[in-house]
């Protein structure tokens, strides 16, 4: 994949580097090439099953402002069998709305414009992405969640860790829906090898519960799969959501 061909390119492209221990959510001991070893940050607040063991190869971005105290990010692990998965939950949106608005998504295309990050709902949520008409209306509510943990040979899964917040989100899409709205979750596999998506039901049997009413209430389930390389990502193809 060339830089020109990735959704989103990394810029400068991503530097490797060995994990030695994740802790305290948003921190991780690595140690690079020149075996210097140094903190980064982690922007994900899962338990990043599977990508997140001591000793696998992980990869990192510079942050813009040199200043900043923990200069790299952790944004992809490496699993053994070379895929490159995306853990930065910040990417998933970007990816999203890049797709989006380039029409990539056909069962969101036909909008206007597409706003980020507004408010909305009985719980003060904001919602990731607002799909407006042409004449500024809200039409589509989307919320987007970043996957990133693959099970039984191909079974993307979510999410990796109970997430109350993620409940929240489907139960303001339901209420969408229920007012005679649109609402969709979009979910975002940063990783190549998934072939379906499916609730974690052993992880978060409340979050596998709240999905099956959203389901049934009239949130459209989208998930899509990501190919990620040290140069950038890109948005590949839509993969089945399987509920039973």
């Amino acid at each position: 994949m060339s830089t020109a061909e990735a959704d989103i390119a990394y810029d400068p492209p991503l530097r490797p580097a060995v994990l030695l221990r994740r802790y305290k959510r948003f921190l991780a001991d690595v140690r690079d090439a020149d075996g210097r070893e140094f903190t980064v940050h982690t922007p994900n607040t899962g338990s990043m099953l599977g990508c997140a063991e001591p000793g696998m190869r992980v990869w990192l971005q510079a942050a813009a402002n040199p200043r900043r105290k923990h200069r790299w990010s952790w944004v992809a692990s490496e699993l053994p069998s070379g895929v490159l998965v995306g853990v930065d939950t910040h990417l998933a949106n970007r990816l999203a709305a890049a797709a989006i608005t380039a029409g990539r998504v056909p069962e969101l295309t036909g909008y206007a414009r597409v706003r980020r990050e507004v408010a909305y709902g009985d719980e003060g949520s904001r919602v990731d992405l607002l799909l407006e008409d042409a004449g500024g209306r809200p039409a589509c509510h989307v919320e987007v969640k970043n996957v990133t943990a693959v099970v039984d040979g191909g079974t993307a899964i979510f999410p990796d860790a109970v997430s109350r917040r993620g409940t929240r989100h489907l139960r303001e899409l339901m209420r969408v829906a229920a007012a005679g709205g649109r609402a969709a979750m979009f979910y975002c596999v940063q990783r190549e090898d998934a072939r379906r998506l499916a609730p974690a039901r052993a992880i978060d049997p409340e979050y596998a519960a709240a999905m099956m009413e959203a389901a049934a209430a009239g949130v459209e389930l989208l998930a899509w799969r990501a190919r990620v390389t040290p140069r950038g990502v890109t948005l590949q193809r839509p993969i089945p959501v399987v509920l039973d």
